[in-house]
């Protein structure tokens, strides 16, 4: 007796499978673009965009690839790459664009001109120094930055030069740091009369432990690359410093993690952050709903059929 399904029972099954995949992939998307604050918090988007807007300059470049891999630019070389109040605005629009990018494994972000990100631009912060404005602007950057960090591509920040404050706060925002030679990371704040407000302290402290983010926040203590090897903020030091070079290592280093079908790849970093931001039942069950929009699907149908040898 022949052991496959009738061909109505195929479509069926393929129709749930599809329903099911849609409606999961639904749920995790709006789990990820849900806003850390509402009208409750005095947070009003549009008003607070409209305010960025009046700062004009630089601009934040995206350029996806058809490998999968986005690299998205900060370019505003001439004050090392800092935020203007429309450069805010654009990264919010090309996290949006990467979210809805159905195709993509992996992003590198960088800043133009052998430098990454010195923070805000100081004329910005001079103009919106008033309580309400610092805490709107506060709220949408650590908005825009926690939706980049839930996307369900594999980030890395490519540190050459400078990251500072708000650019340091940056780089906690992605999976993966790599440095150049001579690069440093240094959380400012406390010499401005600050301390993060994008989210990057309660990154930090979970990337390197409260103690050493207590150190590096308290001391704006300078982190190079091999302090930042040691404290296990930064994965590898590129030894390229140009950085047309150190971009296509980058993109060699990215891309032994982002090799394979997106649909995986997307599936695996959605199981880390789940685990990552959740409660352990709830991080188990989006793993099991995760687990569902894979199994039975084209690259898990496609291993069976080539029975991969794991040496």
């Amino acid at each position: 007796m022949s052991s496959e399904w009738p061909s109505p029972l195929k479509k069926m099954a393929l129709a749930l499978w599809k329903n099911f995949l849609q409606i999961t992939m639904k749920r995790i998307l709006q789990q990820r673009r849900l806003s850390l604050y509402n009208g409750a918090h005095g947070y009003e988007e549009e008003l607070i965009k409209k305010k960025l807007q009046q700062f004009s300059g630089g601009s934040v470049n995206l350029v996806k690839e058809d490998n999968g891999i986005a690299i998205l630019t900060l370019n505003n070389p001439k004050f090392m790459n800092a935020f203007t109040g429309t450069m805010m605005v654009e990264l919010q629009e090309r996290v949006t664009e990467l979210e809805n990018w159905k195709d993509g494994k992996g992003l590198i972000i960088h800043g133009a001109g052998n430098t990454f990100c010195s923070g805000s631009d100081l004329n910005v912060v001079k103009e919106i120094s008033n309580s309400q404005d610092g805490m709107n602007m506060c709220m949408f950057m650590q908005n825009t930055l926690t939706r980049l960090m839930r996307l369900p591509l594999i980030s890395v920040a490519l540190v050459q030069g400078k990251a500072f404050g708000g650019g340091a706060e940056l780089t906690t925002a992605c999976d993966f740091r790599l440095m150049t030679p001579g690069s440093e990371i240094r959380f400012v704040h406390k010499r401005m009369g600050l301390v993060p407000g994008w989210g990057g302290g309660a990154r930090l402290a979970r990337l390197v432990g409260s103690g050493a983010a207590l150190r590096l926040l308290a001391g704006a203590e300078r982190v190079g690359p091999e302090r930042a090897l040691g404290l296990g903020l930064a994965e590898l030091t590129l030894p390229a410093a140009d950085e047309a070079a150190a971009l296509a290592e980058a993109r060699a280093w990215l891309s032994q993690y982002t090799d394979g079908p997106a649909a995986v790849v997307r599936a695996v970093k959605k199981v880390v952050t789940a685990a990552r931001e959740l409660p352990l039942e709830d991080a188990l069950r989006t793993e099991k709903d995760i687990f569902g929009t894979v199994w039975g699907g084209p690259a898990n149908l496609e291993a069976l059929v080539r029975r991969p040898k794991h040496k």
